[in-house]
């Protein structure tokens, strides 16, 4: 558990903003840092969107989130600000989100909301209050690197890590952000809740998307993208037409259930196709992928992206938040960035992240990553003949 911040002088003389999102990990944080004697801001932004009816009870900074890190605040004795971003999380996640889905993506919007909101309009409110750090409760770790920035570490627990979630962070933001919980399982955090005498000791992590009820995302998409539910043609990769959907907005890649066919065999989802409004459906081997072009990359290794040799870079990926970093080469083809994925791997989709990890420091150092904009598959069979009878 890292509480120095890496910050020159006494600790009281370092005013320190934490992002207070109302759950059990950022107050724990802010706890944290009180006693150990920084001058604590606590700030939670509102971002869910009145206008759109997405607030549902317990969202992600809106309601009763807002209210529990508000009581936190009064407990351990910091001041704590409610700034409302409701309209640019509107315009920077939500309607970002409905956009990629609406053209047959599979999105992470808390990738958005990381890169578009917390990271730079907090981290610029932490400078207008005279902050040297903002500290947030994401289970990643930063270090001192030894050309003077920082770098970005996985969190030491595997199942709670979330440097997937935060590849888009840049040196710049780097420099002024920390995160204390790094070190520390979720049991870890709870026990220090308890020990501080909190009152969202025992509260529950949300599991769904923030501003997306009880996680029917489609009632969202459909609302600010209704041609995402325009219906379209179910086909076999072997050319078939299997039958009829309500709606791309309602499939993505890896997905079996909800897709209303009978047939003797398991079948997945193995590509949307917005253009056409097709959904593309095959046997599990169709999902595997071994080469995935990139785009939009962020690059927060030492030496600069330019500098990875025409030969490639080996490094490890996560193409999931769920699963654990895989060996890969990283190399600048003809299309743009792409990796070369050492085993195949099964449910790969655009508009998801591809995280890339240091393969000489036992996978713990995040390097950077970017937006898959294609996969390419093992070749399957789809009859050119059989497939015009589908338009």
């Amino acid at each position: 558990m890292r509480t120095d911040l890496d910050l020159p002088g006494r600790p009281q003389d370092n005013r320190v903003v934490v992002a207070m999102s109302g759950g059990v990990d950022s107050s724990v944080v802010a706890a944290l840092l009180k006693r150990c004697g920084y001058d604590i801001v606590g700030v939670t932004l509102q971002l869910y969107d009145h206008g759109a009816a997405v607030h549902r009870k317990g969202a992600c900074c809106a309601g009763q989130d807002i209210h529990d890190a508000r009581r936190v605040a009064e407990a351990i004795g910091i001041p704590h600000y409610v700034l409302d971003y409701e309209d640019r999380f509107r315009q920077a996640v939500i309607d970002r989100f409905a956009e990629s889905y609406a053209s047959g993506e599979t999105p992470i919007p808390c990738v958005d909301c990381n890169q578009r909101i917390k990271f730079t309009d907090l981290l610029n409110t932490a400078r207008d209050l005279g902050a040297a750090a903002l500290a947030t409760g994401h289970y990643v770790s930063s270090r001192a690197a030894a050309n003077g920035g920082r770098q970005l570490l996985r969190g030491r627990d595997p199942d709670r890590d979330q440097s997937y979630f935060l590849y888009g962070t840049t040196r710049d933001q780097l420099a002024l952000l920390r995160f204390p919980l790094g070190d520390l399982s979720k049991d870890e955090t709870r026990d220090l809740a308890r020990e501080f005498g909190l009152h969202v000791a025992e509260k529950h992590d949300s599991q769904d998307i923030c501003f997306v009820p009880n996680g029917h995302y489609a009632d969202i998409v459909g609302r600010l993208k209704p041609e995402a539910g325009e219906a379209g043609d179910i086909v076999h990769v072997d050319g078939r037409l299997m039958g009829r959907h309500k709606g791309i907005m309602h499939y993505t890649v890896g997905q079996r259930r909800g897709l209303g066919l009978s047939t003797g065999e398991p079948l997945f989802v193995v590509g949307v196709e917005a253009a056409t409004r097709r959904v593309f459906v095959g046997p599990r081997e169709a999902l595997a992928v071994r080469r995935i072009v990139l785009r939009d990359v962020n690059w927060i290794g030492e030496d600069g992206f330019e500098r990875i040799p025409e030969e490639g870079l080996d490094i490890f990926v996560k193409v999931r938040s769920t699963r654990p970093p895989a060996p890969a080469l990283l190399r600048v083809g003809a299309s743009g960035p792409e990796v070369l994925l050492s085993e195949a791997e099964e449910g790969v989709a655009r508009g998801q992240a591809c995280v890339f990890y240091d393969a000489a420091q036992g996978q713990a150092r995040v390097l950077g990553g970017g937006i898959i904009a294609a996969v390419e598959k093992p070749p399957m069979p789809v009859p050119e003949a059989e497939l015009v009878q589908t338009r």
